[in-house]
């Protein structure tokens, strides 16, 4: 599928501001009609008329908070028409903070938004991709998923993002594997830090004003979107936008690999070393 000519509409979440609106931009350029989907409304219009008065590209914005269920399923709904032909699941909130601290709605609000949406919203739309022949489904995580237990200081505290967007990693690798031999494209693409505004709140609300920049910087919103197109049209599955050796993932494969072979029957010589100094001790009542 050539992702540089018109082959329906493309849907883009979390398309106000940062990557989402770089998408967006970019595949108005590239001449796709668009659904936009965001929580803010004014932004939306601005950039819709923008995109239609800069490219001529029809733009359709849907204002949506897919942390509420009722949005979310008006929004499976659109995309599950027959003009659609590429989703990118870019929306995504951080909740960043201790995870015993956090709010536990908030955490709740990152799960949804995270991983139930772009889970619905991927379902929704690859029956009609598959039936029609072409289609692709772009999920935007973050290094972060593979950041494990890396201290907080650069990193933030993530406990609950970082397994979302690990989340992303491994539904877009296995969905990558279950489609393979038909002709639609799956994609997790990976940024480490990236100069929008994400870090300039944690999501329970969106940013107020006008679209800026964190003060960490980081690689340019545009940098990360011609990379994820650039790997769609190859057909990697996995695209981190700055890594200079593709190969890293192959070993990421043999390293889990290397795991699977605990799969067997038998256990571990080291569980059979002794009782770890939990012998005679009273059970838990």
């Amino acid at each position: 599928m050539a992702y540089d000519e018109r082959a329906g509409r493309a849907v883009v979440t979390g398309a106000s501001s940062g990557i989402g609106a770089e998408y967006a931009a970019r595949l108005a350029g590239r001449h796709w009609d668009l659904v936009l989907v965001a929580r803010r409304a004014e932004r939306l219009g601005v950039l819709a008329e923008r995109l239609w008065e800069e490219t001529g590209a029809e733009v359709e914005p849907m204002v949506a908070d897919l942390a509420d269920s009722a949005d979310l399923r008006r929004v499976a709904e659109r995309i599950a028409a027959e003009d659609v032909s590429l989703l990118v699941n870019n929306a995504g909130i951080n909740g960043y903070g201790p995870f015993t601290e956090a709010d536990p709605a908030l955490l709740t609000k990152v799960i949804d938004v995270n991983v139930t949406a772009p889970t619905v919203l991927t379902r929704a739309v690859l029956p009609g991709m598959l039936a029609r022949g072409r289609g692709a489904v772009v999920n935007v995580a973050s290094l972060l998923a593979f950041a494990g237990a890396l201290p907080p200081g650069p990193l933030p505290h993530r406990a609950v993002y970082g397994g979302t967007k690990g989340y992303l990693v491994t539904f877009t690798r296995t969905l990558a594997a279950e489609l393979a031999g038909t002709p639609v494209r799956v994609q997790v693409v990976c940024p480490g830090l990236t100069a929008t505004e994400f870090h300039l709140g944690t999501g329970e609300a969106p940013v107020p004003g006008e679209a800026r920049v964190h003060d960490e910087g980081g690689m340019p919103a545009a940098d990360v979107v011609t990379a994820s197109l650039a790997a769609l049209e190859s057909g990697e599955v996995v695209c981190v936008p700055g890594l200079p050796d593709p190969t890293a993932v192959a070993r990421l494969a043999d390293a889990e690999l290397a795991l699977r072979d605990g799969s067997g029957t038998g256990l571990a010589s080291r569980y059979r070393a002794g009782d770890h100094g939990l012998a005679g001790r009273e059970r838990p009542r």
